[in-house]
């Protein structure tokens, strides 16, 4: 036995655990020391740049060139003496990935000399080109100026040699061409909105901003077995494979104890998390074998999505020096549980008040029940818009697998806050609250602390959950950058803020008290959204039927989920928070069906490969062995019990020639259907054709591979199988 996959099982099994000495005796003596934060910018910086930074990212100020030359200069001192040698804008194009160019500090004097420099204008603004990046038409290549510009809310970092600066990313025109823009433009949106609201309850409150706790999920694999694997190479997903015997069902692996191999990993990764100040706090086995997960103390929301492109960036570059690869698709193995980012968003006060965390008088309660209510609302209300920021080809294989929320968008509150809203529809006429009613009431919600304390659980199957203090949008894929959901997140909550502003206030004219015009129109919204809350199991044939029935949206397929993006709702508001215009939804809009087109595309292409150049061969060498067996049975035995001796040997012949037939001629199908899909001008044309007349052929000859893949000789199988993949130590 000598193949591939032979070579890659024996190498794995050479493998031993990296040692990590442990770099200091607590994690505080080097938290955040790669990074440019508020402390190292303390003493770098003369005291009033200092703090007119500071005062421009807690007021979404300007910096002006006078103060980013300053800025500049600190941060070259502190750079060159870690050892840095070049410089980049990092932004986050809306391939999904990041992007970086570098370039060396020094400059070119008189007479040849050479001086380290980095100025104002360059830290502020740099052109880039980046012209092959998606633009979905904002720009062509042919006039493809585009421009970076810093972002100084989140710190900058170094990586290797290289001064990292976090930038957004714009065309000339001024179009946002990547994640980061759209997402300070939605937080800056809701910190005026929230402030607004926050003021019927404190008028100390100045400031709000989302916070975002990420939970990142992710597959390891050895690395050897990984190579051995193209379609994992091209695709990061296995586009064939058969189930092994063993994989989840013994729950064993969840929680369990960290292999030693992925302990050295994991505290790598750690240390280098920490340097760059990303607060990663727990790690643990997930439910799938190999499938792990880590997660972070929660940040402002901007620094939050920069520290999770970030990590898994780190996690690939760990994870070759332990001799693993990173699996980040949704569903790289069949059968199993794939990966998600759950999502836990909250809204904090410069007073230090969670907004969705309950108070301690009915006061603050009521505060708590606003921004409850009004998140419900908002996600009742943009729902598909929602679903459309998590949807993508790989997210399509996980959402309602029986192990991650449907594509049906619901909201899980728990059935005691249920109760509270239910008695506030009940108790509030639409005349004016008796002083008993309103006593009763605020004696209601006073208890709303202590009901929680004991009885909040979380809904597992649920997209959109109420968590105690926050909520969980658990529908978002392991690999999307949090940047899209939470933008669109971001602006719903803006939205619907607005508008109960603006209701509240209209009550207010009519002469109506503030806590009862506050009440009035929460009892309002919880009617209109009664719809989307749902308590049960979210996995069951049961609730796609009850959400039918309410009139909840079931959209599985992508092509038909991002047209949410250019819905007139979705422009309308968007545009009126001056967080994404016309043009720029429509661009992402393309941009999405193109990454989805490609992705299957590719996926096709390999699978084509795959079978033809490399199962096929193998089931023929196979089929010949077996034929000369039967030849052999043939010839030395009587023809009474030659069919009985030959009888597996002719059965797996037979079975081997059906699958065989049928892969063949779905790859030809699958391959002229690719084609004609390719000649389609109009991208969602195309979309729409690789989602229809492509995409099932996966499936269909997958199903066929992995029925050979349980009849041909192990000894020959060219791929290392499930049971390899699953279980490396």
């Amino acid at each position: 036995m000598s193949n591939i996959r032979t070579e890659a099982v024996r190498e794995l099994f050479s493998r031993k655990p990296i040692s990590v000495e442990s770099p200091g005796a607590k994690v505080s003596d080097y938290f955040g020391t790669a990074t440019f934060g508020l402390e190292t910018m303390k003493k770098y910086l003369p005291g009033e740049a200092f703090e007119k930074v500071k005062q421009a990212v807690d007021t979404w100020g300007y910096i002006d060139r006078r103060v980013a030359d300053a800025v500049a200069a600190a941060m070259k001192a502190w750079a060159m003496e870690m050892g840095v040698t070049h410089y980049t804008h990092w932004f986050h194009p809306l391939n999904g990935s990041t992007a970086e160019k570098h370039d060396a500090f020094f400059e070119m004097g008189l007479e040849g000399k050479v001086f380290e420099h980095f100025s104002g204008n360059a830290l502020i603004q740099q052109e880039p080109d980046a012209s092959s990046f998606p633009s979905g038409g904002i720009r062509n290549t042919f006039e493809a100026r585009g421009y970076t510009a810093w972002d100084p809310s989140s710190p900058a970092f170094i990586v290797d040699k290289t001064l990292c600066i976090p930038t957004v990313f714009l065309s000339y025109t001024g179009e946002a061409l990547d994640f980061k823009a759209p997402l300070l433009k939605s937080l800056y949106a809701l910190d005026k909105a929230a402030v607004d609201v926050c003021q019927y309850f404190d008028k100390n409150v100045n400031k709000v901003v989302a916070t975002l706790g990420w939970e990142q999920e992710y597959f390891l694999v050895d690395a050897a077995l990984y190579h051995a694997r193209p379609d994992l190479i091209l695709t990061d997903r296995t586009l064939m494979g058969h189930a092994s015997a063993k994989d989840q069902q013994l729950a064993d692996h969840y929680f369990g104890s960290i292999p030693e191999r992925v302990t050295a990993f994991m505290k790598d990764l750690e240390f280098e998390c920490y340097k760059l100040g990303i607060p990663i706090r727990t790690r643990h086995n997930e439910v799938a074998p190999n499938q792990f997960e880590c997660a972070p103390v929660y940040e402002e929301a901007n620094l939050a999505v920069d520290h999770n492109q970030l990590l898994m960036d780190m996690m690939k570059r760990v994870a070759r020096k332990h001799h693993f690869r990173v699996l980040l698709h949704e569903k790289p193995y069949k059968g199993i549980n794939g990966s998600g980012k759950h999502n836990n968003w909250s809204l904090l006060t410069n007073t230090g008040v969670n907004l969705l965390a309950p108070g301690t008088t009915p006061k603050t309660n009521l505060q708590f029940l606003t921004f409850l209510i009004n998140t419900i609302k908002a996600v009742h209300d943009h729902a598909d818009l929602l679903r459309a920021s998590v949807m993508s080809a790989g997210n399509e294989h996980r959402l309602g697998a029986h192990e991650a929320p449907p594509a049906i968008i619901s909201v899980f509150i728990g059935q005691y806050l249920t109760r509270i809203l239910n008695e506030i529809e009940a108790r509030v006429p639409s005349d004016k609250m008796t002083p008993d009613e309103k006593t009763e009431l605020k004696l209601d919600i006073g208890k709303i602390p202590e009901i929680l304390l004991d009885n909040t659980d979380r809904n597992r199957t649920s997209p959109f959950a109420f968590t105690g203090n926050r909520f969980e949008f658990r529908a978002v894929g392991s690999s999307v950058n949090c940047a899209a959901p939470m933008t669109m997140l971001n602006s719903a909550m803006a939205s619907q803020l607005r508008e109960f502003k603006n209701q509240v206030e209209t009550e207010i004219d009519k002469g109506i008290k503030k806590d009862e015009a506050i009440f009035r129109v929460l009892r309002r919204y919880i009617i209109h959204s009664k719809k989307i809350l749902f308590e049960g199991n979210g996995y069951s044939d049961d609730w796609i039927a009850e959400a039918a029935e309410r009139g909840l949206s079931n959209v599985k397929d992508t092509p038909e989920a991002l047209k949410a993006y250019i819905h007139p709702s979705a422009i309308e508001m968007l545009d009126r928070l001056n967080v994404l215009t016309e043009r720029e939804l429509y661009a992402r809009y393309d941009i999405r069906l193109e990454m989805f087109t490609k992705k299957l595309q590719i996926e096709a292409r390999v699978l084509g490969d795959l079978a033809i150049n490399h199962i096929i061969p193998t089931v023929i060498k196979y089929q010949n062995r077996l034929i000369e067996n039967v030849k052999g049975l043939k010839e030395i035995l009587p023809a009474g019990e030659f069919a009985d001796a030959a009888s597996y040997q002719l059965n797996s012949i037979r079975k081997i020639s059906k699958h065989k037939a049928l892969i063949l001629e779905m790859v030809t199908e699958m391959i002229n259907q690719r084609k004609l899909a390719n000649h389609l001008e109009d991208v969602r044309d195309r979309a729409e054709a690789y989602n229809t007349k492509v995409k099932h052929y996966l499936n269909e000859i997958r199903f066929h591979i992995d029925k050979l893949e349980l009849i041909v000789d192990d000894d020959l199988w060219p791929l290392p199988k499930y049971r390899e993949l699953l279980f490396t130590r």
